[in-house]
C-alpha cells in the first residue's frame, strides 16, 4: 500500500497540521494583546485534538483508559473551538453550555457497556463533535451578519464549520448501513481513507477560515481608529465630511438634512478648575447623554476640543431645532461630578437645514457655525438656528414641530 493511502500516514500528517497550527496561534496569542484569548483557545483545541489522534491511532496496546482519554481531548479541543468564534468577533464566550456539553458527552462514553458496539460509542461522540460544529456554523453567519457583512461572504465563512460538522455526522451513519451490520467504520477502507483526507483538508481550510476572521476584526479595528474620535468614540471630523457629502448627495434627489453644531459651554473653565481628566470625562458623558435623542440613521461626531456636530438625515430645521432642544434639556438637566465635586454641564446649539443653493456640505456647515456663535453670544445654553436665506429663525421653544421623517 502506498504511503499517500497509508491510514498511519494520514493520522501523522493531521497531528503535523495541527501542531503547526498550535505554534503559529501561540505566536499570535504573544503577538496581538486583544486576540489573546481567541489565539489561545485555538492553539488549545489544535493541541487537544492532536493529542486525542496520537492516543487514538499511535499507542499500542490500546486500552480503557486511552479511549477515554482521547473521547475528552477531542471534546474538549472542539470545545474550544466553539468558544473561540464569538471571542474572535469581541464577543463573551459562552462557558456553561459549552461544559456541560463536554461533560455530559464523557459521561455518556464512559458509561456505555463494553459489549456496546462500537456504532453506539461513534454516535455519541461524532454526533455531539458535529452538532458544536453545526452550531459554529450559525455562531459564524450570525456574528458577521451582525457586522453588516453579506449574507454570501458570511455563509461562506460558515461554511467549514458545516462541512466538519456534516463529516463528523456521516460516519456514524456509515457504520450504521455498512453490509455487515453496524460496526466501527475501517480506517483502511476507502471510505475511511477519504474521511481521513477530507478531515485533513478541512483542518486546514478551518485553522484558516478562523486566521481570516481574525484578520478581518484587526481591519475593522483598524478602520473604526481612522473614523471614530479615540476619547469619545464619536465619528471623527473625517467620518463626518465623508457622511455630510453623502447625504448633500442624497438632498439634490430630494432627501432633506439638517446640522446640529454643538459647543460645550464653559469648558477652559473646567479644566482649569477640575482639570484636563475631568474635561474628558465631561466629553465623554456629553456624547452619553446625547446619543438617546438620535435614531440610527442620524450620526454624532467630534470636530474639535469640545465643539461636536449632528447630522440628522431626512430632517428639516424644524425637526433639528426640536432636537437640539431635547439635547440642550437632558445637558441641562444631568448631574456630572469629578471627585465628589458637581459641574453644571450646558452646551450651545445652532442648526441648519441644507438647501438646494448650498454647492457643498460646508456651506451648511458654515452657516451651522454662524448659528452656534449665534448662541453663545446671546449667553449659552441657546438654541438658534439659521436658514439658507440667511434670516434667523424662529427660537427653539416657540418651534412647536415634530421631526419630519421622509418615509
Amino acid at each position: 500500500m502506498m504511503p499517500a493511502t497509508d491510514p498511519l500516514s494520514m493520522v501523522a500528517a493531521l497531528v503535523a497540521v495541527m501542531g503547526v497550527a498550535m505554534v503559529i496561534w501561540l505566536l499570535i496569542a504573544v503577538g496581538l494583546r486583544e486576540c489573546r484569548s481567541a489565539a489561545l483557545c485555538l492553539a488549545g483545541a489544535n493541541a487537544l485534538q492532536a493529542g486525542a489522534l496520537l492516543i487514538l491511532w499511535l499507542a499500542e496496546p490500546q486500552l480503557l483508559w486511552q479511549d477515554v482519554a482521547a473521547d475528552l481531548l477531542l471534546l474538549s479541543g472542539f470545545g474550544l473551538i466553539h468558544s473561540a468564534v464569538p471571542m474572535v468577533a469581541e464577543q463573551p464566550a459562552r462557558w456553561p453550555p459549552v461544559v456541560a456539553t463536554v461533560v455530559i458527552a464523557t459521561a455518556l462514553l464512559t458509561q456505555l457497556p463494553a459489549q456496546s458496539q462500537p456504532v453506539v460509542h461513534l454516535l455519541v461522540l461524532d454526533g455531539t463533535l458535529g452538532v458544536l460544529c453545526m452550531v459554529s456554523a450559525r455562531d459564524t453567519y450570525r456574528l458577521l451578519r451582525a457586522r453588516d457583512l453579506k449574507p454570501g461572504l458570511s455563509a461562506l465563512f460558515g461554511l467549514p464549520f458545516l462541512l466538519l460538522g456534516l463529516l463528523l455526522l456521516v460516519r456514524p451513519l456509515v457504520a450504521v448501513m455498512s453490509p455487515g451490520g453496524p460496526r466501527d467504520v475501517d480506517l483502511h477502507s476507502s471510505f475511511g481513507i477519504a474521511w481521513l483526507w477530507t478531515a485533513l483538508v478541512l483542518t486546514l481550510v478551518l485553522n484558516g477560515t478562523l486566521a481570516f476572521l481574525l484578520l478581518m476584526k484587526l481591519v475593522l479595528q483598524i478602520r473604526r481608529l481612522t473614523l471614530r474620535d479615540p476619547l469619545t468614540d464619536a465619528l471623527n471630523r473625517r467620518a463626518m465630511a465623508e457622511a455630510m457629502a453623502q447625504e448633500h448627495h442624497r438632498m439634490r434627489r430630494g432627501h432633506p438634512y439638517a446640522l446640529v453644531l454643538l459647543d460645550m459651554d464653559r469648558f477652559k473653565q473646567l479644566n482649569d478648575t477640575l482639570g484636563h481628566a475631568a474635561g474628558d470625562a465631561a466629553l465623554k458623558a456629553l456624547v452619553g447623554l446625547l446619543q438617546p435623542c438620535l435614531r440610527e440613521v442620524d450620526l454624532l461626531g467630534r470636530l474639535g476640543g469640545e465643539e461636536f456636530c449632528v447630522l440628522l438625515p431626512y430632517t428639516d430645521a424644524g425637526g433639528a431645532l426640536l432636537v437640539a432642544e431635547r439635547m440642550r434639556h437632558l445637558l441641562e438637566q444631568s448631574d456630572f461630578t469629578w471627585n465628589d465635586e458637581p459641574w453644571p454641564l450646558s452646551a450651545s446649539f445652532g442648526i441648519t437645514e441644507a438647501a438646494l443653493t448650498d454647492t457643498d456640505p460646508t456651506d451648511v456647515l458654515r452657516r451651522a457655525d454662524e448659528a452656534l456663535y449665534r448662541a453663545k453670544s446671546q449667553g449659552r445654553n441657546v438654541v438658534q438656528a439659521v436658514e439658507a436665506a440667511d434670516r434667523p429663525a424662529r427660537p427653539a421653544e416657540d418651534s412647536g414641530q415634530g421631526h419630519p421623517v421622509a418615509p
